[in-house]
């Protein structure tokens, strides 16, 4: 692993700019300042923050950054074009609201692919290129660091690679301290952004960065294969946010580049936090967390496989390409018709069971789950409910109450609102309770009755709240029947919990589902099992 050294290779982010291009993702100016500090956490070398001149919202960001956003490693980065046409780079006011923004490096787009130069900009190829120098080099005389996204980069190589160069050229010549050659459209492959970078570097000598998008799905691969070729500055978004497709995903790179090619592209210690950041991150924009995200993803080292697990359980590293630990993650064993005994072993060692001299038990765990998964059930997806078979099976059946019977009322009255009430009988520590309570819908009614019947014994049961809950209809074995699988989610404030219930009546599986949750919630509440409930 090279030593740390920010200046010799960039890690340059555009969430807020770039990243909120993405199809219904939008931030606020207080988001935006919050997503900056998890980036500085994680030891960015560059956060570019917006396009200043391009609306208020980027313009209010820049403004309250100055009092606001407090950078430990991060460098604030304002985004923005060249002058306009026949103007004068002092005079214009896009490049002045650059100048305003307070920042230390201005990171400037400029068209490279002659085409675009001709039909989006209007203008003549030699106007471009001065546009190019005039602006680069009014902004470094102003005391900026320039970076330069040469727009469309590889599209106009392929087709006018002289002029291509030239745009470099003139950018590198006028004081641009980095040329980024941009695969707008994301349409590269690996093979050619190495070739063309390695051409772009002998025949310019400039210092290059890189910037893909993902519309070929090689975003990430392009850009470490261009950083083998030779470019010192790489540009991306968290979370591979972004337009269309998204942009090459920066913390997939950063692990790449410390894991892969032993290039330091955090701070020491700092990658550990890639986890833990992606998540933030995913909260602030409002986003749900990609659970198959590579190095970051809640299953990008998950084992689901029984022969997987059994060389795990010997070797870990002969089913994972790095150590999870190293991103800030870990290994997770998935529960399923697939789990062979390794599987069962190594999850209860994640539980804290140690079956290692279980063989019987194990045994039966294992051919009960999958029977359980052959009639519907799915327990890599309430892992709660499967800790609960678990344990069961090896430590014996711990159950709070003895059920006597449950019914629930769906009625509709004459003003046309539908009410559910459910009745819930049961027995607990001696005690018979009969409950009934009314509820937005079957389920939630039983939900309300089983916890009204249950908390004058566990009146911890008020902590818990059902948050989640999602229904699907499974073929029958036959073809014919139905067959509902119910997933409910239930939290205590601090954890959430997932269990399962599967039934040809939906009821009847919400009420399955519903039981689990209350068993696993009063479990962790380390409350007292009754000794007489069946």
């Amino acid at each position: 692993m090279r030593p740390y050294d920010p200046d010799s290779l960039h890690i340059y982010d555009t969430t807020l700019r770039d990243g909120t291009q993405q199809e219904g993702l939008s931030l606020s100016v207080g988001d935006k300042l919050a997503v900056a500090r998890h980036l500085d956490d994680l030891g960015v070398g560059f956060i570019e923050g917006g396009w200043p001149g391009s609306n208020p919202k980027d313009a209010e960001f820049f403004a309250r950054a100055r009092t606001e956003l407090t950078l430990s490693t991060a460098v604030l980065t304002a985004f923005g074009a060249t002058r306009r046409a026949g103007r004068v780079a002092a005079d214009d006011p896009q490049v002045a609201a650059l100048r305003e923004a307070g920042t230390p490096v201005v990171c400037l787009v400029a068209k490279s692919d002659l085409r675009h130069v001709e039909r989006a900009l209007r203008t003549s190829p030699d106007e471009n290129l001065a546009m190019i120098r005039d602006t680069v080099a009014h902004l470094r005389a102003e005391g900026k660091r320039v970076f330069l996204d040469a727009e469309h980069f590889f599209d106009g190589y392929r087709v006018h690679p002289e002029y291509a160069l030239e745009v470099v050229s003139a950018a590198a010549e006028a004081g641009a301290e980095v040329v980024v050659l941009c695969d707008t459209n994301g349409g590269m492959l690996p093979t050619r952004i190495g070739a063309v970078v390695t051409e772009v570097l002998a025949r310019t000598g400039a210092r290059l960065g890189i910037h893909c998008h993902d519309d070929a799905d090689c975003a990430v691969a392009n850009t470490l294969v261009a950083v083998e070729a030779g470019v010192t500055h790489v540009q991306g978004t968290a979370n591979g946010y972004g337009e269309r497709c998204g942009n090459a995903n920066l913390l997939s790179v950063i692990a790449g580049l410390e894991t892969k090619l032993g290039r330091a592209a955090l701070p020491p210690g700092r990658l550990r936090e890639l986890v833990r950041v992606s998540h933030a991150i995913d909260e602030v924009t409002n986003s749900v967390p990609d659970p198959h995200r590579p190095y970051v993803g809640a299953s990008a080292f998950a084992h689901k496989a029984g022969l997987h697990a059994s060389a795990v359980k010997i070797d870990p590293d002969m089913y994972q390409h790095i150590d999870p630990a190293a991103v800030g993650s870990d290994m997770r064993m998935l529960v399923s018709e697939l789990a062979g005994r390794a599987t069962i072993e190594l999850k209860g060692r994640e539980l804290g069971l140690d079956l290692s001299h279980e063989r019987e038990a194990l045994g039966r765990v294992v051919d009960l789950v999958k029977e359980r998964e052959a009639t519907g059930f799915a327990y890599e997806a309430a892992e709660a409910s499967f800790e609960l078979l678990l344990r069961d099976e090896v430590t014996g059946r711990q159950r709070f109450y003895t059920l006597e019977s449950w019914r629930v009322i769906v009625e509709q009255r004459s003003d046309g609102q539908v009410v559910s009430e459910a009745t819930v009988k049961l027995s607990s520590h001696g005690v018979r309770q009969v409950a009934t309570a009314e509820g937005n819908g079957p389920v939630n009614a039983l939900d309300t009755a089983l916890r009204d019947a249950l908390e004058k014994s566990y009146p911890g049961l008020a902590d818990l709240e059902l948050v989640d809950y999602k229904v699907r209809i499974l073929d029958g074995k036959q073809g014919t029947g139905a067959v509902t699988r119910v997933l409910v989610g239930t939290s205590d404030g601090r954890s959430r919990w997932d269990t399962i219930g599967v039934d040809e009546n939906i009821i009847a599986a919400s009420w399955s589902a519903l039981e689990d949750a209350v068993n696993y919630g009063l479990r962790r509440q380390g409350e007292r099992a009754d000794p007489n409930a069946t």
